[in-house]
């Protein structure tokens, strides 16, 4: 893995092979009547900061599609709609994408709780969407392909890895919703397991936006100061990740004290802060901007072309979004139709190569395979990856360390079944019909 330094060196050259790509390859010119694609994030709202950039991903990736054919010979046409950081909006913008604007897949949401607002009218209305972000697991929907990370795929790693580090208490800190507090359950658990004592976590909470961090900071001071090495685990969301990194710098937090890992913090966050006094802190996501391979290079350029700014950054969801559209598009083309039943079929076992070097196979849990980096802030607003998995890691829908979970299976092919109870032998919620 290189410094993100080395990319700004290489985009020019990537640009014009892309460039000459575009001229040299795409054949046919698609026709016909277009295929729509749904984009469902927010424009607005306090989650803004963190999904327009996904819209201008799938822009681009519907863009670049259409250059190379569309897809069964017909254009793409990008549906978008701004569900303005509004969870029930979500489901209202869902249902007018998928009822008045026929769109054959929405690519889209962010946190969880406006993901559990779309389910029912996707389930309803039997439509596919594809969830591009790390999320707490314990789901998994025949009509959902979660493309983003499972808890075993980003917070059981990154635990991992401060643990090896040395360590011993935990400041599990999030914003009010599902995601950190399903997330947390699991951590709270898994350190437990691990053999860290009750009073060596401590669990906090905050509301989306919240930006009066003094307080919060002050008390993550106070836990850190039993002479045990402490770190803060962070599901903190959304723009209130802004005033929370800058008060760790007035309170003079610093990484090598108290090392914050955070999970929804990516090179998009870190464009709005001043990082120099945060170098050192960490992420656990499944992709960085700076890593080192000519597929990453390419995507790289592509975007800096696309978007007409060549210090707009990638992240960790603009990935998990090209490859969910990418297998998307294979699996209309390998089933022949955009209905949704068809695709939902095809879906398991296609791959699509990562931007990481690796290939991504979507799983019968919906889930897809994954390599897991952690990153330290450096002073360029990037990340130095300073350690990887070997191997890709499968994304498993329901938690092993959850004693609820651990016997339930998810497999939409054999089982056709989200929530397959091993022990019992029977599924425990709704089965796939077709």
């Amino acid at each position: 893995m290189k410094s993100a330094k080395r990319w700004m060196q290489k985009t020019a050259a990537a640009a014009a092979i892309a460039a000459f790509g575009v001229s040299g390859s795409y054949a046919q010119t698609p026709s016909g009547e277009p295929i729509k694609v749904g984009i469902l994030h927010s424009l607005s709202g306090t989650m803004a900061i963190s999904e327009t950039t996904l819209k201008d991903a799938m822009l681009m990736l519907i863009d670049e599609q259409n250059k190379k054919g569309g897809v069964l010979g017909r254009p793409l046409e990008a549906v978008v709609v701004d569900p303005a950081s509004d969870w029930p909006l979500f489901a209202e913008k869902a249902r007018e994408l998928i009822s008045q604007n026929e769109v054959a897949a929405v690519f889209g949401c962010w946190t969880s709780v406006s993901r559990k607002s779309v389910l029912p009218v996707f389930k309803e209305l039997n439509s596919i969407l594809f969830y591009p972000v790390q999320y707490e697991g314990e789901e998994s929907e025949r009509n959902v392909f979660y493309t983003g990370a499972a808890p075993n795929q980003q917070a059981i790693p990154a635990v991992d890895y401060l643990m090896n580090e040395g360590v011993e208490r935990w400041v599990l800190e999030g914003t009010d919703y599902v995601y950190p507090r399903t997330t947390n359950k699991v951590l709270e658990q898994y350190l437990k397991d691990k053999g860290v004592a009750a009073e060596d976590i401590i669990v906090n909470y905050t509301p989306f936006g919240f930006s009066d961090w003094q307080t919060e900071v002050s008390r993550i001071k106070e836990f850190g100061s039993a002479g045990k090495k402490t770190a803060v685990v962070s599901t903190v969301n959304g723009d209130a990740n802004v005033p929370f990194y800058k008060e760790l710098a007035n309170q003079g937090v610093a990484a090598t004290d108290i090392p914050v890992v955070a999970f929804s913090v990516g090179e998009e966050e870190l464009a709005g802060i001043d990082t120099a006094p945060l170098v050192g802190h960490l992420a656990a996501w499944n992709y960085f901007q700076s890593v080192d391979t000519p597929e990453n290079a390419d995507f790289i350029a592509k975007w800096h072309a696309f978007i007409g700014n060549d210090e707009r950054v990638t992240n960790d969801p603009m990935e998990a979004h090209y490859i969910g559209f990418n297998m998307w598009v294979k699996a209309v083309e390998k089933a022949g139709t955009t209905d949704a039943d068809a695709v939902i079929d095809a879906l398991p076992g296609i791959e699509q190569a990562n931007l990481t070097g690796g290939m991504s196979k979507m799983l019968p849990n919906h889930h897809i395979t994954k390599p897991v980096l952690i990153g330290e802030i450096n002073d360029e607003g990037q990340f130095d990856v300073v350690s990887e998995t070997e191997d890709l890691v499968p994304g498993d829908a329901w938690s092993d360390f959850l004693p609820e979970s651990k016997k339930l299976t998810a497999d939409w092919v054999e089982l056709k079944c989200g929530n397959y109870d091993t022990e019992a032998k029977k599924c425990l919620g709704e089965t796939a019909s077709n």
